[in-house]
């Protein structure tokens, strides 16, 4: 822009010059009164002008003084625009690239904040609430943003703690009960000789119970799991599968599911007892909904865990839905023993670890989801 300002400055300086050396400017009493040798001096200056092969000497003899003076004034009107011109660039050039490097300083000092502004903006993203821009300098407009942004941050980080705080007195709260109703009914059917009318309610409300005792320590692990992350330190997440997969093969054997486990080390850095949630949901998740003679495959490597299973076919346009709180596919709809909530866990686990996770359809049925974990920092 400066570089367009000064070439339209340098031509419009151009065009007033020329057309104010157009204007006949000197008067005829003026040409008559030089001296005889002047006018002789200023024939050889014209004849200078002149190419070869024309009889200056007659020309310049046979013409009078204002032809002369027009012709010199021609002269140096062509002469000054021409020195205007090479003048008027090389100092343009000069100043552009003077004003190219002041504008550079300039935009990287106005720049400055914004990419303050940018980077803490980047950092909170990852959870970091408690931080702030903190701009100094005049109060422009980026102070004000800056501002409004540091007043935002604030308002989310009191509205998030107190969420925390929320989940950690709801765990209690809604756990107690639960609890002494679970102890009631089974108080009830430890009697000897209970009728059967009240087993078989003993029974149905013990059914109905763990359902909700599952429903709710899944909404307490999404909440907290959706919060920043309080704990972290180095896991194996190779160590955890393994001792996890032990721990549910006699349930898949009883279920005639063949539970199969292929890990290598694999270092992350965050909660223990959220990463242990994550892989306890997926190898559960695979055997729960899976066929009768069926498989379930862990493939833990490098950064990259893997659980797949057979199954029922599952649609590719179901799958975006799966990973929404209590979104089932169709044939889960109904089932007594899952919430919903159980790969929705998973997700918000992967994304407070600033991982992602994906799930994909096997063309024989079932599904293979894949996490992948940054390695620690």
């Amino acid at each position: 822009m400066f570089l367009l300002a000064g070439t339209a400055l340098l031509a419009i300086t151009y065009v007033l010059l020329a057309q104010a050396l157009n204007t006949n400017s000197f008067s005829q009493e003026a040409v008559m009164a030089v001296p005889q040798g002047a006018v002789a001096a200023a024939k050889s200056t014209v004849a200078q002008t002149y190419p070869p092969g024309i009889d200056v000497a007659s020309k310049a003899d046979s013409l009078e003084r204002m032809k002369l003076a027009e012709e010199l004034r021609v002269q140096f009107r062509r002469q000054t625009l021409t020195s205007l011109l090479q003048r008027g660039v090389v100092a343009l050039a000069g100043v552009a690239v003077v004003g190219i490097y002041l504008g550079w300083l300039v935009a990287g000092r106005t720049l400055r904040p914004l990419q303050q502004i940018t980077a803490t903006a980047r950092r909170v993203a990852d959870r970091n609430l408690h931080e702030r821009i903190g701009l100094t300098g005049p109060k422009d407009e980026l102070r004000q943003l800056a501002d409004t942004i540091d007043d935002m941050l604030a308002r989310l980080d009191a509205s998030f703690g107190s969420q925390r705080r929320f989940v950690a007195n709801a765990s209690h709260e809604l756990r107690t009960p639960l609890t002494i109703n679970r102890t009631l009914i089974e108080v009830a059917l430890s009697r000897p000789d209970p009728p059967a009318e009240l087993r078989r309610l003993g029974e149905t409300l013990l059914t109905v119970n763990t359902r909700h005792e599952r429903l709710i320590e899944g909404l307490l692990v999404l909440a907290g799991s959706e919060q920043e992350l309080t704990t972290r330190e180095p896991v194996d997440l190779a160590a955890v599968s393994e001792r996890l997969v032990s721990a549910a093969r006699p349930e898949a054997t009883a279920a005639g599911i063949s539970l199969h486990a292929s890990v290598q080390p694999m270092l992350v850095h965050g909660d223990p007892v959220l990463l242990e949630r994550l892989v306890q949901n997926l190898v559960r998740n695979a055997v729960t909904y899976n066929v009768a003679d069926g498989e379930v495959r862990l493939e833990c490597a490098g950064q990259r865990l893997t659980v797949s299973n057979t199954g029922p076919v599952v649609s590719a346009s179901e799958i975006p839905g799966i990973f929404e709180p209590f979104r089932r596919l169709t044939d889960r709809i109904g089932s007594a023993e899952g919430s919903g909530l159980g790969l929705s866990i998973v997700r918000s686990i992967v994304v407070a670890h600033g991982g992602t996770v994906t799930a994909e359809p096997r063309p024989d049925g079932g599904l293979t989801v894949t996490v992948e974990l940054p390695p620690p920092r």
